[in-house]
Formats: C-alpha cells, sequence, structure tokens
C-alpha cells in the first residue's frame, strides 16, 4: 500500500495547531490543515504489512485494538498517496458514515494498532481520515442521496448521539422512513453537547451532517423526552420497530462529606450549559462559569480534559485534575505489548493549555477527595485531598488506600465531577420492562441487538455502556442491519 519504501522514506508528521495561549481566547477549532503534498507522503508511509491490524476492530485485555467499524485503512492510504481523492472518500463511507466526528473525537485504537508502530512512529490514520472527508467537503462531493425506493416500514429512534444517527442514516438509506427523537432543543446528542465547540464545531460540523440527513428524509423531533413528553409504550404501538440509543448518562457520583455544598456539578452539566451558550450568543440558564474561580476536576479522562479547556477558556483563577490512577509510562510496558492500545503517558489539548497557561500538566496523578470544605453560606470554598496507593485491603479486594500523612487543601470554588457514567437512565427500561444486564445496562447481544420487547432494539452506551464515539458508530450500524432484517426478513446492508 502506498509507497513500497514510504516508511523508511518519510517520518511520522501530524498536523499543526493554532498556539494553546492563542485558542483558549476563543472557542473555534484549533487543528490546522495539512498541505496535500504532505498529506500524500504521510499516506506512502503505510506498509504493505501484509496483515493490517489498523482495521481489524478487536476487543484486547477490554479496550479497541484497531478500528472499531473496520475503516479501509490501508486502501485510504494508498488512494491518497496516488492523489485519488474521490476514490478514497467513496472508500471511507462505505465503513463510516461520519468521518468528520471519528477524525476530530476519536484517540485513534487504529494507530495503536499500526505494524509500522512496533519499531517506529505509526502513519497519522485519523490526520489522514480528517482530511479526506473534509476534502470531500470543500469540494462538494458530499451531498444528500436519498433512497430511490420506500418499503412504508416506519422506524423509531429514541436519541440523537452517534449510535442513534449511524443508526438512522443506515436504515434511511434502506428505504424505511425514520424519526429520530431527542429531548434536547438540539439533536446530536454528545456530538452537540457533551463535546466542546473547540473540539467538534456544531455549526459548520455536525449541523452540515444533521442537515444531509433531513435532506435524506430522516425526521428530527427535538425537545421530546420518551417516557415523559410521549409513553414510550406508544412508540411500541406506533411504529413498526423502536430503536434505543439513549446513551450512558447517569453521571457517577462522589458521596464524601460537603457534597451538598453549592459550586459542585456534574461535568456534563458544565459542558452542556457551556455549549448551549456558545451556540445561543448570551449565557443560558443552565450556564456555569468558571471565571475568577479555583476549579478542581475529579477525573481524568476525556470529560476531565474537555473541562479543563472550557475552564481556561472562561478565564478561571487556576485549574487541577484529579487522577485516582498511577501516571503512565512514557513507553509502553511489558504487559502493554503491541497490538492493544498503548496506555502510555499523554498531554491531550486540555493540559497543553494548563501547561502553556500555569506552567505544568494540572493532572495530579494517585490523588483523591476525600471532603468538601463550605463556608457560612454554604458555598464551596476548598477540597481535602489525600495520596493514594494501589493494593489490596484487610479483605483482600485491590484498590486506592489512603496514604498517611499526605492530606492536602486545595482552594476550590468550583469542583467538577467527572468520573464517567453508570449505565442508562430507567424511565424507558421501567416502562417497557426491558431486561438489564449485570450493569443495568439495556440486555441485547452485540450482533443481534434485540431487547427482551419484540420488535424493540437497544445499541450504543445504554447497551454496552460508556464507549468511544466510533464503538457508538459500530452499533448504530449493526443495529440498523438487525432492525432491516427484522422488518424486511433480510438486510443488505452493510
Amino acid at each position: 500500500m502506498g509507497k513500497a519504501t514510504g516508511f523508511m522514506e518519510y517520518l511520522r508528521e501530524v498536523a499543526s495547531d493554532v498556539s494553546p495561549l492563542d485558542r483558549i481566547r476563543n472557542w473555534d477549532e484549533f487543528h490546522l490543515p495539512m498541505p496535500e503534498e504532505n498529506l500524500r507522503d504521510q499516506g506512502a508511509r503505510c506498509m504493505d504489512c501484509g496483515t493490517p491490524f489498523c482495521h481489524t476492530g478487536l476487543e484486547i485485555s477490554r479496550m479497541a485494538s484497531g478500528c472499531p467499524i473496520n475503516n479501509l485503512i490501508p486502501e485510504w492510504n494508498d488512494l491518497v498517496y496516488r492523489g485519488r481523492w474521490q476514490d478514497v472518500l467513496e472508500r471511507l463511507h462505505k465503513t463510516n458514515n461520519f468521518p468528520e466526528f471519528t477524525g476530530r473525537v476519536c484517540p485513534a485504537p487504529c494507530e495503536g494498532a499500526c505494524v509500522l508502530g512496533i519499531t517506529n512512529p505509526p502513519v497519522t490514520i485519523k490526520n489522514i481520515e480528517y482530511s479526506i472527508v473534509e476534502k470531500g467537503w470543500n469540494e462538494g462531493w458530499i451531498s444528500p442521496n436519498p433512497p430511490q425506493q420506500r418499503t412504508g416500514k416506519q422506524v423509531a429512534i429514541v436519541g440523537s448521539g452517534p449510535a442513534g444517527l449511524a443508526a438512522a442514516a443506515q436504515l434511511n438509506a434502506a428505504g424505511h422512513w425514520v424519526t429520530v427523537y431527542e429531548r434536547a432543543d438540539r439533536p446530536g446528542g454528545l456530538l452537540m453537547y457533551g463535546i466542546p465547540n473547540m473540539k467538534l464545531d456544531k455549526q459548520q460540523v455536525v449541523m452540515r451532517r444533521l442537515d444531509v440527513l433531513r435532506a435524506e428524509g430522516v425526521t428530527f423531533v427535538c425537545n421530546t423526552e420518551i417516557g415523559k413528553d410521549i409513553p414510550a409504550e406508544k412508540l411500541v404501538q406506533d411504529f413498526d420497530a423502536v430503536v434505543l440509543c439513549t446513551g450512558s448518562t447517569r453521571p457517577r457520583n462522589l458521596s464524601i462529606p460537603g457534597r451538598e455544598l453549592k459550586g459542585i456539578q456534574f461535568a456534563m452539566e458544565f459542558l452542556t450549559g457551556n455549549t448551549r451558550t456558545v451556540l445561543n450568543g448570551s449565557p443560558t440558564e443552565d450556564y456555569i462559569s468558571a471565571a475568577g474561580k479555583d476549579v478542581v476536576i475529579i477525573g481524568g479522562g476525556d470529560t476531565g480534559t474537555d473541562c479543563v479547556g472550557t475552564s481556561l477558556r472562561h478565564g478561571c483563577k487556576s485549574v487541577t485534575q484529579l487522577e485516582i490512577m498511577p501516571k503512565p509510562p512514557e513507553t509502553r510496558a511489558a504487559n502493554n505489548p503491541w497490538p492493544e492500545w498503548p496506555k502510555i503517558y499523554r498531554m491531550d489539548y486540555g493540559q497543553e493549555e494548563a501547561e502553556a497557561m500555569y506552567g505544568d500538566d494540572p493532572r495530579a496523578y494517585l490523588q483523591t477527595a476525600t471532603k468538601f470544605e463550605g463556608d457560612e453560606n454554604g458555598y464551596l470554598k476548598a477540597v481535602h485531598t489525600v495520596q493514594v496507593e494501589w493494593r489490596q485491603d484487610e479483605n483482600g479486594r485491590f484498590g486506592p488506600q489512603p496514604v498517611a500523612g499526605t492530606e492536602k487543601v486545595l482552594p476550590a470554588q468550583l469542583v467538577l465531577l467527572a468520573m464517567g457514567f453508570l449505565g442508562p437512565e430507567q424511565p424507558i427500561i421501567d416502562a417497557l420492562g426491558l431486561e438489564q444486564d449485570g450493569r443495568s445496562n439495556m440486555k441485547a447481544n452485540h450482533g443481534e441487538f434485540t431487547t427482551s420487547v419484540p420488535g424493540v432494539f437497544a445499541a450504543g452506551d445504554c447497551r454496552r455502556g460508556q464507549s468511544l464515539v466510533v464503538w457508538a458508530i459500530n452499533e448504530g450500524r449493526g443495529v440498523a442491519k438487525e432492525c432491516d432484517r427484522y422488518l424486511m426478513g433480510y438486510s443488505n446492508l452493510p
């Protein structure tokens, strides 16, 4: 694939970004386009490796290894190297409905499984994907393509995140009439409100794709919560099939002394109110400002990083991110071999910005909060923390144990809880009597996606638990195929 000797001739090169101190002044995306000549050189680095693990989509050690939607990555790279841009866009859309989303927010497990990455920096797959689809939009090659025939079948999809949108796109392409219900004021789910604008532009990127889906015949019904505004049972009665893509939206809480104080928020509340304010152009009722405040973020994942970047753009006084896990190594550990996802130390965009602003990575590893301290008016003023070490307790359970003498007090007027999610909300599950698995997710086997109620399917985070956008697209495409088979007796969907 690509140029036979390209991996020996060209070094890995990634796209440039707007400098951290400049980009925190606005909410614009900060990745800069890469010249086409450079992209062709990067495509040329793809080896004729024989067995390309980059597109296998395996799960190893409960982590993605390779692309979960089986993107045809070696074919992309060859076509990019040869300058055949329309052909490569077609290849990209064969497996991915929304490459403009994954090209921005996916952590690129494909690169972690790149064969070249065993001995050299891997191929820049994510940036090539982003560049392919953006060229497609800029050249006008992406346009509505409604189905030529309709089946007359009607499908309701609950939730308009990446799983719901992928299912809608596929089922609509099969000729079914698709209605997507979204309880927020805009469709897109976490793509719209869970990911900040500087990471995924809402007007220029998300709405652009939503407009195409509308033009192709998909109907979006917003400000409508199933189980509240419309009974879940009515969807089952009125539609030929129902696909549940409600996400995993119950946030994990931190029940320590002082939790009731004002100034302690779930991260998603903070991010949602901020994005709605950015889109509306003025502060909304749910807007939470970090301006002038000492901010403590509890949780070290992507959501925590988004809270760091958002707080900096508000003009916070300081920001600290507590991470209960140890600092990852600079290179792969012996128990984390290729092609597993490399669990190594990285600086994401939020940490880069905090370092540029304050001189250091804001993450404090092996730290946990023990108490929130408030003032006489019930407002948060400090967070008490302690260092932990991972070891067995008296019952033999392995977990974080406090280290005596390491207690600290951090000033804080805003705490953001970014500790992950516990599963889907209950109203639809209870209304339809759906079975749940041991982690409270909707019970439906991957590859089948059928719930305990005939004609009702589940996919995405509400079925598998909190996961990546690319896994949500995988599940949305998969559930569409099975729903189509249920409706028609067979399916030609990929």
